[in-house]
């Protein structure tokens, strides 16, 4: 992972998915013993009342069969 003339890194798409990181997220650094740690803040509040649950689902239902369960 390179460093860019402004000091800046990409955080990997997976760490990101992991720490529920996204546009605008706020995160702190912390070094200890010469390594740094990037702690993700939870927000005061979730983006939508829906927000929270994000990822949540464990079913490999598709769309189309939870709907029809849901419809019966």
């Amino acid at each position: 992972m390179k460093v860019t003339s402004k000091g800046q890194v990409t955080i990997p798409l997976e760490i990101r998915r992991r720490l529920g990181i996204t546009v605008e997220s706020e995160v702190d650094f912390k070094e200890d013993r010469g390594k740094i740690y990037i702690i993700a803040q939870k927000s005061a509040r979730p983006r939508s009342r829906f927000g929270q649950y994000r990822g949540a689902a464990t079913t490999r239902m598709s769309t189309e069969e939870i709907l029809s369960l849901t419809r019966k």
